[in-house]
């Protein structure tokens, strides 16, 4: 399986650096006190250019989803920056940030409690549009959600449903279609398809695709799902612990993985052959993943690395550039 074709732009449309994002664990009930600090995105950085499709990979309680919850300024980092059309969105207040949410969207994972049950699907593709005040005619208005429905491949029909009376894969088009609402250049994908079934996560994918490359679109795919992320993404970025430990071109990473943590996670992705699967190394990672509130020193991987010497418990390993393209943070390559 490859990724996608096409020559990407050089132009980058957002750029993350140096990204920390720290929540305080207090104590006391009357008088609260900071104890310690909850490590969940620790020194990130990357760019994203326009028109491509980073993926975001990694285990659950990594930091994935609060990158993206930083990009949309749900959160308040702790430091670092993210630059989107040259402007610093750290900075910027919430009334600064309204008209860029209109430019970043985001979809969730499930679509069921993303979507509001009393609302019709039309009130609900309506309402950001109303809100932003895109479009101030309602016939107009109406007109452009049955549109939407369309370019989701839904029948404009659905304007008068709720979301329960429609499937999994029709409520999360749904949410595709609110993300397009207010015509955005990106897109964050948050756990995107997890929740649904195999059939139903390949026609979202591909209409993601399609959208993608009809729009313009820039997406961050957020997903533990190694099997989608090559399908969509030119490239992956796979993170442990709130760090980034690997960053390649989509094919690069998945045909010649170098950090202990990427290899074995792809050996643990199940090939349907039976004969290859048996003829495969298998690199198991041993124990568990250390807490974010207390990780440990140097590289916060060591603990459970094959590879690890004394040098990887003392100093944080660089993330630097082993060849073009292919950044790695580990001291062993």
């Amino acid at each position: 399986m490859t990724p996608p074709d096409g020559t990407l732009s050089e132009e980058v449309l957002i750029d993350v650096k140096d990204l920390k994002m720290y929540f305080p664990v207090t104590e006391g009930i009357m008088v609260t006190r900071v104890v310690a600090n909850v490590k969940a995105v620790d020194g990130i950085s990357f760019s994203i250019k326009k028109g491509e499709t980073l993926g975001l990979v990694g285990e659950s309680g990594c930091g994935k989803t609060t990158i993206g919850r930083c990009i949309l300024q749900l959160e308040k980092t702790t430091a670092g920056e993210i630059i989107f059309d040259g402007r610093d969105l750290t900075k910027l207040s919430q009334k600064e940030m309204s008209p860029i949410r209109e430019r970043i969207q985001v979809i969730f994972q499930d679509p069921f409690s993303s979507l509001n049950p009393r609302m019709k699907i039309g009130e609900i593709l309506a309402e950001p549009i109303k809100v932003h005040k895109i479009i101030t005619d309602a016939a107009e208005r109406d007109k452009r959600v049955r549109e939407l429905l369309s370019f989701c491949g839904l029948n404009p029909k659905f304007a008068d449903r709720y979301p329960h009376e429609m499937s999994g894969g029709q409520r999360q088009r749904v949410g595709i279609a609110r993300a397009l609402a207010l015509n955005p250049e990106f897109i964050i994908c948050d756990e995107a398809v997890s929740a649904l079934d195999v059939s139903i996560q390949a026609q979202v994918i591909n209409l993601l695709e399609d959208l993608r490359d009809e729009f313009g679109l820039t997406y961050l795919f957020i997903s533990h799902d190694l099997s989608v992320i090559r399908h969509i993404c030119h490239r992956v970025a796979v993170m442990y612990l709130g760090h980034m430990v690997e960053l390649a071109d989509c094919d690069e990473l998945y045909d010649h993985p170098i950090h202990p943590y990427t290899r074995a996670l792809l050996a643990a992705v199940p090939i349907p052959d039976p004969t290859i699967e048996a003829q495969r190394a298998h690199e198991v990672v041993k124990g568990e993943v250390p807490s974010p509130i207390n990780p440990p020193s140097g590289c916060v991987f060591h603990p459970r690395c094959t590879l690890a010497k004394d040098r990887c418990s003392q100093e944080i390993p660089e993330f630097r550039e082993i060849k073009p393209g292919h950044w790695v943070a580990c001291w062993e390559v």
